[in-house]
């Protein structure tokens, strides 16, 4: 069989002032192809769809006709979990009008999925975390625990443990439990969970800048040892980079979001995972690139008449500008550089000085008049740099209000 894992679409998603939806039209127009031309059996969609708890009409609008058009109309079974920017209930909310269309919609990490048959696919079996699964078009039947995100307070409720012991042990027994009652070697056997898991041993890995953290401390982490040797593949959701924390005959994958969302992604190329699977052999995987949205980019000039060349030659991009220079940015600057691109971010002054450094300390004179003590407090502050006529003009109509 084939399956297709996506993640992290965060849909409604701004950068600082500038909306994302057209871009992400386009990156879920063509995950939506990719699944088509793979001839997908299954679509996994492992948590943060929206951005935020309560999504924009036109954010929920794309994501459950994009829901609606991977399923073929009810053709093709799509699981969709909950992320930590999800709300779990506004997830729920729709899932028994989505499972008439085979989708399946998990808010919470204790769900249970009442079993229901459609024309082309039925749940063979159902328990807390965990369902079964027969695809018309695939031989053998399917295994999916999933454990959509959940605080580490509530996930130890949900699964009745002590509140005072690791979360990693927590999700480490459950899963076995499930494993060793339902995953033998007459299925393909799956995991797909919204977490921070890193591999034991290895770096930690970063969260996405400007993304919700789910890791405080080290106590929480959840590592990739704790994945049951049943498991064959492995779903992730959080991280937004492409990544397999896994082994080759077991991949554990972040498939990625679908855009850069941060500049800490710039530069990040963005993909879906196609897995080829069938029970008792290790699977194969694919990254499938996409290539929707404009590119994050950070620069850096030393020049205004650089800096304005650059942007008009690279329209299609957002920016996050830094300008270095020994005197301040004037108002028709800052105007001529906004105006040669539609995407500017950030605008990032950086004051170069050539001085030694050393600080000097004198007494203030302070007979003297508002402007020249404002000069020299300037100076004073800004590595010696004088303040220009405009910012003087600017001082002066304050000071006259």
């Amino acid at each position: 069989m084939k399956i297709l894992h996506t993640a992290d679409w965060h849909l409604g998603k701004k950068l600082d002032r500038f909306s994302r939806l057209e871009e992400q039209v386009s990156a879920m127009e063509e995950i939506i192809t990719i699944a088509d031309e793979e001839k997908a059996d299954l679509v996994l969609i492992a948590g943060d769809l929206f951005d935020n708890f309560n999504p924009a009409v036109e954010a929920v609008e794309l994501f459950y006709k994009t829901l609606k058009r991977l399923s073929l109309n009810g053709k093709r079974p799509v699981i969709a979990i909950s992320g930590n920017h999800d709300s779990p209930n506004l997830i729920n909310a729709p899932d028994p009008l989505a499972r008439e269309c085979g989708i399946i919609l998990i808010g919470h990490p204790k769900a249970e999925i009442i079993p229901f048959a459609t024309d082309h696919f039925k749940i063979l079996n159902s328990k807390e975390g965990f369902i079964e699964m027969k695809i018309s078009s695939v031989d053998f039947p399917v295994r999916l625990l999933h454990t959509p995100y959940a605080n580490e307070i509530r996930l130890k409720e949900y699964l009745g443990e002590n509140k005072e012991e690791e979360i990693n042990n927590v999700l480490s027994r459950t899963w076995k439990e499930l494993a060793d009652l339902f995953c033998d070697e007459n299925g393909v056997n799956l995991l797909t969970a919204h977490l921070y898991m890193n591999k034991r041993g290895a770096e930690i890995l970063e969260e996405p800048e400007g993304e919700k953290p789910i890791k405080i401390g080290n106590a929480d982490l959840i590592y990739s040892d704790s994945i049951p040797e049943q498991i064959q593949y492995t779903a992730l959701g959080h991280l937004h980079g492409f990544q397999n924390i896994g082994t080759k005959d077991k991949p554990v994958i972040y498939s990625s979001s679908p855009l850069c969302y941060s500049f800490s992604e710039a530069g990040q190329k963005k993909y879906v995972s196609i897995i080829e699977a069938e029970p008792g052999k290790p699977v194969s995987y694919e990254k499938k690139a996409l290539k929707s949205g404009r590119a994050l980019v950070r620069k850096t000039f030393t020049s205004v008449e650089e800096t304005i060349q650059w942007l008009k030659d690279n329209p299609n991009t957002f920016i996050e500008l830094t300008l270095e220079s020994e005197t301040f940015l004037t108002a028709d600057e800052r105007r001529l550089i906004y105006q040669s691109h539609t995407g500017i971010v950030y605008l990032i002054p950086k004051f170069k000085t050539s001085g030694s450094g050393e600080e000097i300390s004198h007494e203030i004179n302070l007979n003297q008049d508002i402007e020249t003590l404002f000069k020299d407090y300037f100076k004073s502050k800004n590595g010696g740099q004088e303040a220009n006529e405009e910012l003087m003009k600017l001082f002066n109509e304050i000071l006259n209000t």
